[in-house]
């Protein structure tokens, strides 16, 4: 199995190479070559099985000799061992034919950890294996910083750096980079928004004296190895539902478009899908294009939900590359008007990604009263992300499929919004019960490259 990138000027690499080095070095973000392909029977054999067994079963063909199968099964045994339920990915339902499919139950409470915690163990032993050290800088929204850094902490072989947008993330979400003591890992408060600090980290890749010099890997969803571990709980809760001899449609509250592309992925895997469904908040760059093949770059208005404060998707670079055919060349034109603020998507592309995509916009007060709602209603208290899935889903959903909305955070890590729209203030779980009691750590940074270079060489100079 080997990787490419988006953009078609980059070495293939293997899934351990491609994972450790995040951004290609063309720019581009690496995806498998081909994507191989699980039969009806194979899918049909995960029924009743762990999340882990899935997981190794869904995982296997795109890791090639990079770990062999008694490795990888032993690192996802670790990775999902400290999550709060038995079945990891536990569905439940809302209404006829209307699932929700609890992604909270990991160590930071949000869908993150699935991905973060594998992440975790599958850097720290292939950079023991090669005896090999990396820095680890990473730009979030609120969640991918919080499960990184639980990720990585106090592991020997990593020092990691997180950015996240100064004042626009929950304080739950904020206390979650902020408390942990372990010296490796460093919070760093950004001026700016989440698509500044989703700049200045790709500005750093592209930097190849400094990238070599501290030997720079990522882990925001840019990194192929985040995509893959996402594609498992596609699967799980398909075969819950009766996959492959029943399809099932899946809604995904998405701002950087990560989530929903690993739901593409498991299609193209053989998963019978009828349809993906993105969910957005006010910053609907996303469902703008879906709906009328114009990419335009907003001002990214601060919302209720955070995570999806986002006007520059990474991961919708993906999307296109294969919508174009593969063709890298197309892609770079693209993102290189993208740099003046907008692109158009052709004809051709526009239906290959209709024919696999729907998307819904919710507004604030939308996501309130449903919110509310699910509540009153479903019996579910949900967080602001989940409830524009919700929203969206219902809206737009064939009642004689199935569908699947993820909710991708614990009602906890957003307190305020949920608070006021159900007048309920959710409790943190036990296990992190004291969290706003830890004694915080973090650095103020400006929105300035060569600052913050200055502050990583630093750091791990140490």
């Amino acid at each position: 199995m080997k990787y490419v990138s988006t953009r078609g000027n980059a070495p293939e690499l293997s899934f351990a190479d491609a994972m450790l080095t995040g951004l290609a070095r063309d720019g581009g973000l690496y995806v498998p070559a081909e994507v191989p392909q699980i039969s009806p029977a194979d899918i049909r054999a995960m029924q009743g099985l762990p999340y882990e067994e899935i997981a190794f079963r869904v995982m296997r063909p795109f890791i090639d000799d990079s770990f062999t199968d008694a490795v990888l099964e032993d690192l996802i045994t670790k990775a999902y061992a400290g999550f709060g339920h038995n079945l990891r990915a536990p569905l439940v339902q809302l209404a006829p034919n209307h699932f929700l499919l609890e992604l909270f139950h990991g160590p930071t409470l949000a869908f993150k950890d699935f991905a973060m915690q594998m992440i975790g163990q599958l850097f720290e032993y292939e950079l023991t294996r090669r005896g090999d050290r990396v820095t680890i800088v990473g730009a979030t929204s609120g969640d991918t910083g919080s499960a990184a850094i639980e990720a990585f902490k106090g592991l020997d072989a990593v020092d990691v750096f997180i950015m996240y947008p100064h004042g626009r993330v929950s304080e739950v979400q904020r206390r979650q980079m902020t408390t942990p003591s372990e010296s490796n890992v460093h919070a760093l408060a950004m001026d700016g928004d989440f698509d500044e600090c989703q700049a200045r980290l790709k500005d750093m890749f592209n930097h190849f004296e400094f990238r070599d010099a501290v030997k720079l890997a990522g882990v925001n969803s840019i990194n192929w190895g985040r995509v893959l571990c996402q594609v498992v709980y596609y699967f799980s809760s398909a075969v819950a539902l009766g996959a492959p001899d029943r399809k099932v449609s899946f809604t995904v509250p998405t701002g950087n478009f990560g989530d929903i592309f690993a739901g593409y992925i498991a299609k193209r895997m053989g998963l019978p899908i009828d349809r993906l469904v993105v969910a957005t908040n006010q910053n609907d760059i996303l469902h703008r294009c879906i709906s009328t093949g114009d990419y335009t770059k907003g001002n990214v208005t601060p919302s209720i939900s955070p995570s999806m404060d986002i006007q520059v998707s990474s991961n919708f670079e993906r999307a296109l590359f294969d919508a174009y055919d593969r063709d890298g060349n197309a892609v770079s034109q693209l993102m290189d008007e993208l740099k003046t603020g907008s692109f158009s998507v052709s004809q051709g592309a526009l239906q290959s990604l209709r024919d696999h995509f729907d998307s819904g916009r919710v507004s604030e007060d939308e996501t309130l009263t449903m919110i509310r709602e699910a509540n009153a209603n479903m019996g579910e208290l949900l967080c602001p992300h989940s409830a524009i899935g919700v929203k969206v889903a219902e809206d737009l959903r064939d009642r004689a499929v199935p569908m699947i909305t993820l909710a991708t955070a614990h009602p906890a890590k957003f307190p305020d919004a949920v608070e006021k729209a159900s007048n309920l203030r959710p409790p943190l779980p036990n296990r992190m019960s004291d969290l706003y009691e830890r004694s915080e750590r973090v650095t103020r940074v400006a929105n300035d490259l060569t600052e913050l270079e200055t502050l990583i060489k630093e750091r791990i100079a140490k």
